[in-house]
């Protein structure tokens, strides 16, 4: 057996002892009527972080705090601890005189990772520590399974995301982004709210998966005898309602996408997509604008945001370019020359970019600029008028029909939302499902279902209206500093663990 084994064979064995040293003294309790399991309510009156923030207000009064204990420091017959409550630690200083011998007995038994309760005075040590002197102290949870003392140095560490309760525990800066998340979430919300949208809830369950270039999740309903989809997007039951007569909608809820996994995609995420009437992409590119200022003022206190090496500035302007213009900045290609399919598959074949047989001259445009462009986007830039072939329900540039009123807004080289002037023609939107069909059926697993009862809602007539869709969780990745999806969702999908 080489030293490596044996160095964990032997960390094992140490691990067994103390499970089982931890379940002798939880048995030891409960022979005596102090079953930690059997407490239901602490009356907990403070929190850390509060005490710390205001110790003018709390020193020398009493208070009962409640916590999880990280450390333990043993002098005898006193002792000092580090709680952890939903805010943050807090010292505590234990003294048997004070607390009495039997109940400073039971707590020099005390573990790591136990969950306490303690009631006592806010004082300030000699060496100046904010901490709470113990009158009595209170054991409210045992845990049988010990802390892992350096958390990130874990060799696995798929371990943080599949047990997300340990990584809530003993790393806060992991806690932190979850706290601002629900805050991203809520200011959304306000200024959503304030600019006269109403939430409303859409179903989950479809019988036809559309509103994105997805491949759905499918289940089946047994009562109905019917198959069904997760749904893949928001926006077609949203825009019913517009045709309903509500002119502005949203909603934030989870869509579901069976494809790969990435650092920037998971099957399940969470997308905001609102619908106003009597507007156009145009109004949608400055509300976007406008929301994410906003809720990067109220939730970090800047428009500056730092992310790894780059400084994201969303103070200034967001920049604006067509799809055309992109890519002949970057890739140096015109598109406005490129007149038929045959002469931009010939400029896909010069420059190395591979196609497929049923790709049209829009869907080349894209493909060079997913190429030469996307990672170019480090600053907030709209890119616009995408090509009608990539985007089955954006209204046609009247202009130029090849093109739509749409956009995409990219930072850090990545799409952080989408949107458009809503295709409202129920005959256009007709012909560009028929061809979605044509695209499922030659192999297309991505390609939208005709959707009937939508094509019928718009026969009875949609106002002009902008939608536009933002992905939750990479807003949350930029204003978090997180590089990877799984970092601000709190129970990614994993593989399960072979055993």
């Amino acid at each position: 057996m080489n030293d490596n084994n044996t160095v964990e064979n032997n960390a094992v064995e140490d691990l067994g002892d103390l499970l089982k040293v931890r379940r002798e003294k939880l048995k030891d309790l409960c022979e005596r009527n102090l079953n930690p399991y059997e407490v239901t309510v602490y009356d907990q009156t403070a929190f850390a972080q509060v005490i710390t923030d205001n110790f003018d207000e709390y020193e020398g009064k009493e208070v009962s705090i409640a916590g999880r204990i990280m450390s333990k420091r043993d002098m005898g017959k006193a002792s000092f601890i580090d709680i952890q409550d939903t805010t943050g630690r807090i010292q505590s200083y234990v003294r048997k005189d004070h607390v009495g011998d039997d109940s400073y007995v039971d707590f020099k038994k005390y573990d790591i990772g136990d969950i306490i309760g303690i009631r006592g005075e806010v004082f300030r040590t000699q060496k100046g520590q904010i901490s709470v002197k113990a009158s009595a102290v209170k054991l409210l949870s045992k845990s049988l399974l010990p802390l892992p003392e350096k958390f990130h140095g874990l060799k696995d560490m798929d371990l943080r995301y599949r047990q997300r309760y340990i990584d809530l525990i003993v790393n806060p800066e992991v806690k932190d982004t979850f706290i601002k998340r629900s805050k991203i979430i809520k200011e959304i919300r306000n200024y959503l709210d304030d600019n006269n949208f109403l939430e409303v809830e859409t179903p989950v369950l479809q019988t036809v998966a559309g509103g994105a270039a997805a491949r759905p999740f499918n289940t089946h309903h047994n009562t109905l005898d019917l198959d069904m989809h997760l749904r893949i997007s928001l926006e077609l039951y949203l825009k019913r309602l517009i045709v309903g007569g509500f002119d502005r909608v949203y909603e934030i809820g989870r869509v579901f996408r069976n494809e790969g996994m990435s650092v920037r995609h998971n099957p399940e995420f969470t997308l905001l997509e609102l619908y106003q009437a009597y507007t156009d992409y145009e109004g949608m590119m400055n509300l976007t604008e406008n929301l994410i200022k906003h809720v990067a003022d109220k939730v970090i206190g800047t428009k500056v945001v730092q992310y790894g090496e780059y400084e994201i500035d969303l103070e200034k302007p967001f920049e604006r370019l067509t799809m055309i213009e992109a890519v002949k900045k970057y890739a140096n290609v015109d598109f406005s020359t490129i007149e038929t399919v045959e002469q931009a598959k010939a400029l896909a074949q010069e420059h190395h970019i591979e196609f497929e047989d049923r790709h049209m001259k829009g869907d080349i445009l894209n493909l060079f600029f997913e190429e030469y462009v996307e990672e170019h986007l480090i600053q907030p830039t709209f890119i616009m008028e995408h090509p009608v072939e990539i985007s089955p329900l954006a209204k046609r540039k009247p202009t130029d029909p090849g093109y739509t009123e749409r956009f995409e807004l990219f930072i850090l080289g990545r799409e952080h939302a989408n949107a458009f002037s809503e295709l409202n023609d129920p005959i256009d939107q007709r012909e560009r499902f028929v061809h979605q069909v044509e695209l499922k059926n030659a192999g297309d697993d991505e390609a939208s279902d005709m959707d009937e009862d939508f094509l019928n809602a718009l026969e009875y007539g949609m106002p002009p209206t902008g939608g536009l869709g933002i992905g939750i969780d990479r807003l949350v990745m930029l204003l978090t500093n997180n590089n990877t999806i799984r970092d601000v969702l709190l129970f990614p999908t994993m593989k399960p663990e072979i055993k």
